[in-house]
């Protein structure tokens, strides 16, 4: 810009209480809504257009290759915006420990074939994460019904947790059979569970 153009934009500057930055800022505004849009489409074509995602350093360096000025943190920001970060798979993680030398028991539940109610009966214990604690869950199943029949919560997973929850099962259904080996309730309580599942 020429010297006299230059004290015309100061003029004008004077007269309208602004900045000489904020005026050169507003000649320059129309260009970088332009880009923005070329690179936001830039973006949502290589974000949905192809099979494998991409996450915003991939697509940034895919748009520097293309010829685009843009950084990983732009790239970010818009993408972030527009909805189209990519979301990690989880990894598998391996909670079972398989090389123990604790006795492994056949799964003999897998040779029954399940003609009605209360002739297998399933259980697992889980965890549930509450705000301030955990709090363990004991689950007794029909395997013909896959009903509940019996279950217990507590805050440790001692064996009273096991021993209510079969308490509560045999209480409500009253089975006719027991559990091979098992003679008194609290007697191996564990020990008839993992045999039964």
């Amino acid at each position: 810009m020429s010297l006299q153009g230059s004290m015309t934009v100061e003029r004008m500057c004077e007269l309208g209480p602004v900045s000489r930055a904020g005026f050169y800022r507003f000649l320059q505004e129309e260009r970088p809504i332009k880009e923005e849009m070329e690179v936001r489409s830039a973006i949502q074509q290589i974000a949905v257009g192809h099979r494998r995602r991409y996450g915003y350093r991939r697509i940034a360096a895919e748009l520097r290759r293309r010829g685009m000025r843009v950084n990983h943190k732009r790239v970010l920001r818009i993408m972030r915006k527009d909805n189209l970060l990519a979301v990690n798979r989880r990894q598998f993680v391996v909670t079972t420990d398989s090389n123990h030398t604790v006795e492994v028991y056949l799964n003999l539940a897998s040779r029954m074939r399940l003609t009605g109610i209360d002739q297998l009966w399933v259980a697992d214990i889980t965890y549930i994460r509450l705000k301030a604690e955990f709090v363990y869950l004991a689950v007794i199943l029909d395997g013909f019904s896959r009903k509940v029949v019996g279950w217990a919560l507590d805050r440790t997973l001692g064996n009273r947790l096991t021993i209510t929850a079969l308490e509560l099962a045999t209480a409500q259904r009253r089975p006719i059979t027991r559990i091979e080996g098992c003679n008194t309730l609290e007697q191996n309580t564990w020990s008839c569970w993992r045999s039964t599942g």
